[in-house]
């Protein structure tokens, strides 16, 4: 998201374009870079008379808090909508997150505007269906702003919502306010002392040593970024330390506390909100602090510029799983570098192995094959409501995707009197397999090598993918003649220059004597009778060697086809291509021969009952998404929705499953219920206790076994699901239980699981109503809950800055009466 400093005034001819379109009833696609002025557009249209009500969607609630209370000191009419908050929902502008805006627009029931802010979100494996779902069930009426800066392929967004019959107008800007400069950290001035140790914290003295302070690192883990930044504050030394106010101090605790003094901070999910906004952002956004250590996982969500950035490596830890940082993900980073207005130059500082600059690119955005479950039999019910086909309503839905393939769910066969496939259980088993990436950002399994032409092949060389030829390492290793470059322009192509003959001196010799290697290969030849040629080495023409040796070049040169002569000190060269030279590669599955491709081992879950790689049923057909939910009890043999298919479809994800498996053990108290709902979205961190809140988890995997289906249940549970959760929000002296056991649990996602908590009861307390006994009961507990719960903290609520705090400050890092270290 462009930063909050962000204050234009006079809108660039870009932005200018995007609000003609958008007052002329237009959809408008935004492609323009972090901090360019994106949301200004939408800021200027509001300001400029545009008659309705706008929703304006974020990825996180942290962005939503931020963008509300930016616009209420505005004088704007604003509300939020966040799951957790629900306040104003009738303004005039209402920011929200976009899964709380899903239902209504599938139902038809759009704003005038909807902006999606960081809409590729597409793309994100988990949240991407519901950004799908959301953009294809707008309404006509609905006018669509979409923003990114990080997109490679918004042409092919903007020809899905042309497919859709809207009219769209893409605004493309590459340029960015502050340019970005890399630079080697190995490069700068090593003065110093013996006393900073370590990689990062020396790597980060010379880069504030060297004037380029204040630096965003990103560090791969959260007790990383911690231990970094403790590491900073220790070794170097702050000679003007912030002064906090008893406010700060006791809002800080005592470790943040001497960080902050030292203007140092770490920041990640961990913190809790008060922490993060009411401290650390406001002081990283006023140039109060000159290190701020964040998380990669966290990249996102960080709505703050400083002068440089440092990503200290290339993978991650976000959930339960190690990703490797994508191209896209390092775009989001590197573009925090450099404050509009406050600097002419952003740098991204390297060092030595570590992402560059160069390898930061755009997300092309695909669908995935998944498909949003719940929505589908929702509206499938919806359908039967009116007495209209619901076998119909699904696929109309799936032809709006952003996919120009057809999406089959296998409804037909149901329609025809029932499943293809009897419901089995799964025996799954975990394989490690190596798998590759493509110039798309994919990941492939790795497959036997094929061959193919060099000419059409791609290297990874450097971090980034380059024509084969064009990179000369490829051929050095030839044993025949140098390397030369056959072409001026870009990219360049580099081929052989091998001898071939030199002039004769003499008679005797004549106009050309071949080179002795090309006598010696050509005499290995077979002629037309499958004998070996007896060529001399004398008396050759030019001619001559043009009609019976240049053919054999390519049999003798491992490949090489002859382009031109050239002729230097008395000798005649051929100058080589390898176009068509033989290589061995990986191929992707768009047919692209992939040299050194990036790999990694991965381990994927595969079932046993499920012959083949798309899984099928005991007739060998291949098992439909039908299939599996007819599996899971959601639709009936006919393929209507069931009682607990129509509850599904009221939530996202697998949580409609757990909460339906729940209501139908009667046995299960809903008041015990009601709080083991925080295991639901609490994570991987509280899964390393079972105690009374085991009985949702052994409540799921009665119903629906051991299964895994990706986005929905891992093993018979829910993907977010975190064991344990409701005990430690709960049950008395839990947390210090877990806390023994050295958990990762900090205050930040205990408050966010509480979040969570309260955002699940809100969601229930206002679902519809259903004929089912327990549910309503469930429903009427829920809005009881709700009613009871305390006011959280906002923006408004937590300490301001002092005014000195508000002042930029510029941090000088200075070694006095310290050995140095050259």
């Amino acid at each position: 998201m462009d930063s909050l400093e962000t204050q234009l005034k006079i809108p660039d001819l870009w932005q200018q374009k995007a609000i003609r379109a958008l007052q002329g009833g237009k959809d408008v696609i935004v492609a323009s870079p972090t901090g360019a002025g994106k949301t200004y557009i939408f800021e200027l249209l509001m300001e400029t008379g545009f008659q309705g009500k706008a929703v304006y969607t974020v990825p996180t609630r942290a962005l939503a808090n931020d963008k509300r209370l930016e616009w209420k000191r505005r004088g704007w009419d604003v509300g939020i909508t966040t799951g957790d908050r629900n306040e104003n929902p009738d303004a005039r502008v209402v920011v929200a997150t976009l899964e709380t805006q899903k239902g209504r627009l599938v139902r038809g029931e759009g704003p005038d505007l909807l902006v999606v802010d960081e809409y590729q979100m597409l793309g994100d494996e988990q949240r991407g269906l519901n950004y799908e779902l959301s953009i294809a069930s707008a309404p006509a009426k609905t006018q669509l702003l979409l923003l990114s800066g990080s997109v490679g392929n918004p042409k092919n967004v903007a020809d899905w919502l042309i497919r859709l019959g809207r009219k769209v107008e893409l605004v493309q800007h590459s340029k960015r306010p502050v340019p970005l400069e890399e630079i080697q950290i190995e490069g700068l001035p090593n003065r110093i002392p013996t006393s900073v140790r370590g990689l990062w914290p020396r790597a980060i003295a010379k880069v504030l040593k060297a004037g380029m302070a204040p630096l965003l690192a990103f560090a791969p883990r959260r007790k990383a970024a911690e231990d970094l930044a403790f590491e900073i504050a220790r070794m170097l030394p702050e000679e003007d330390p912030i002064v906090l106010t008893p406010e700060q101090e006791r809002l800080a605790g005592d470790g943040l506390k001497g960080l902050l003094r030292a203007r140092v901070a770490f920041h990640h999910s961990g913190l809790d909100y008060a922490q993060r906004a009411g401290l650390i952002e406001p002081l990283a956004k006023a140039g109060q602090l000159r290190v701020v250590v964040a998380t990669m996982g966290l990249a996102a969500g960080i709505n703050f510029s400083m002068r440089s950035v440092l990503v200290t490596d290339r993978e991650y830890r976000s959930g339960d799983r190690v990703h490797e940082v994508r191209p896209d993900e390092l775009l989001q980073m590197f573009g925090r570098a450099g404050r509009r207005g406050m600097d002419k130059v952003g740098y991204i500082a390297v060092a030595p192995g570590k992402p560059r600059l160069q390898e930061a690119r755009p997300l092309r955005l695909k669908r995935s094959n998944q498909i949003d479950w719940p929505s589908i039999t929702g509206l499938m019910q919806t359908a039967i409501e009116k007495n209209q086909n619901p076998m119909e309503a699904a696929h109309q839905l799936t032809r709006r995707l952003f996919s120009v393939q057809r999406i089959p769910l296998g409804l037909a066969d149901f329609h025809a009197g029932g499943p293809s496939a009897s419901p089995v259980q799964q025996n799954i088993v975990t394989q490690t397999v190596t798998e590759f990436q493509t110039p798309d950002n994919d990941w492939e399994r790795k497959r036997a090598p094929r061959r193919a032409e060099l000419g059409i092949a791609l290297y990874w060389f450097k971090d980034e993918w380059r024509p084969a030829l064009s990179v000369p390492e490829m051929l050095t290793s030839l044993p025949l003649g140098t390397l030369c470059r056959l072409n001026s322009q870009k990219p360049p192509e580099y081929g052989r220059q091998v001898p071939i003959a030199r002039f004769g001196t003499s008679d005797t010799e004549g106009e050309l004597v071949l080179n002795r290697w090309i006598l010696r290969a050509i005499r290995e030849q077979p002629n037309s009778k499958g004998r070996k040629h007896h060529w001399r080495r004398m008396r050759w023409t030019l001619d001559r060697i043009e009609k019976q040796i240049i053919p054999l070049l390519p049999a003798i040169t491992m490949g090489g086809t002859f382009v031109d002569w050239r002729e230097s000190k008395g000798m005649l060269y051929a100058r080589l291509h390898y176009r068509k030279a033989i290589t061995h590669a990986q191929v992707d599955s768009a047919n692209r021969p992939l040299i050194s491709p990036p790999e990694r081992l991965v381990s994927h879950e595969t079932d046993l009952t499920l012959p083949g790689d798309e899984g099928t049923g005991s007739s060998g057909k291949t098992r439909t998404a039908a299939d599996i939910w007819f599996s899971l009890g959601l639709i009936d043999k006919y393929g209507a929705p069931t009682q607990r298919g129509i509850l599904f479809s009221f939530f996202n994800y697998g949580e409609g499953l757990a909460i339906a498996a729940a209501l139908e053990d009667r046995s299960y108290a809903l008041e015990d219920l009601m709080y083991d709902l925080a295991n639901l979205r609490a994570g991987h961190r509280f899964s390393f206790h079972e105690a009374g809140s085991g009985r949702l988890g052994a409540a799921c995997r009665a119903a629906y076994g051991l299964v895994s289906h990706t986005g929905y249940l891992i093993r018979g549970l829910p993907t977010t699901y975190g064991e344990g959760a409701s005990e430690v929000l709960f049950q008395p002296g839990a947390l210090h239980a877990l806390n023994k056991g050295d958990m990762e649990l900090r205050t930040g996602d205990i408050e966010r699981a509480r979040l969570e908590w309260k955002s699940i009861l809100r969601h229930i307390a206002h679902c519809p109503k259903l004929n089912w006994d327990r549910w309503l009961d469930l429903r009427a507990l829920a809005k009881s809950t709700v009613k009871n719960f305390p006011k959280e903290a906002t923006l408004e609520s937590l300490p301001g800055l002092t005014s000195k705090q508000q002042q930029r400050h510029k941090s000088f890092l200075t070694f006095e009466h310290s050995p140095l270290q050259d």
